[in-house]
């Protein structure tokens, strides 16, 4: 239904553009290349790169079904759900803005918004995406269908 993958592929060329964009310099410029550095600073780059994409792929991705929200690495089942809480329009803050972020992050990831959620098992806790109001609208649809005892989709 909803998907965010908390990090792209693309920042990983950054390292090999700006090595390449290096090596044009060294190469009209007066004096030697110098190789080693530029394969050192390109592999540290790169590295890093794939480091922060990797991560930001299993801890600030978001998925949700028909009849699961994955917040990084933590899933809850829609029917473990209890509230959903209505956005905050107003100057007072609710309580659940101030509720842990679902998955192992201790707060909302940067970028994103939260929904605040109440658990069965009592919890209050934030759900959270860049494009909140998709997400409100989707999990609000998916907890109704599973409340009512809706299959998903693809079993009807």
């Amino acid at each position: 239904m909803l998907r965010e993958p908390g990090g792209s592929w693309w920042v990983v060329a950054i390292g090999p553009v700006l090595i390449v964009a290096t090596l044009v310099m060294e190469i009209l410029g007066k004096g030697r290349i110098h190789w080693e550095v530029l394969t050192i600073f390109g592999v540290v780059l790169v590295g890093f790169s794939l480091l922060q994409v990797v991560a930001a792929r299993q801890h600030v991705s978001m998925h949700l079904t028909e009849t699961t929200l994955r917040e990084g690495t933590e899933t809850i089942d829609i029917a473990d759900i209890v509230k959903i809480f209505p956005e905050n329009n107003g100057v007072e803050p609710q309580d659940w803005e101030s509720a842990p972020a679902l998955g192992e992050l201790h707060a909302v990831p940067r970028r994103r918004k939260g929904i605040g959620l109440r658990l069965a098992d009592g919890r209050l806790v934030q759900a959270w995406a860049r494009d909140v109001d998709r997400l409100r609208t989707e999990l609000t649809e998916a907890h109704l269908a599973v409340k009512m005892g809706l299959p998903p989709k693809g079993n009807r």
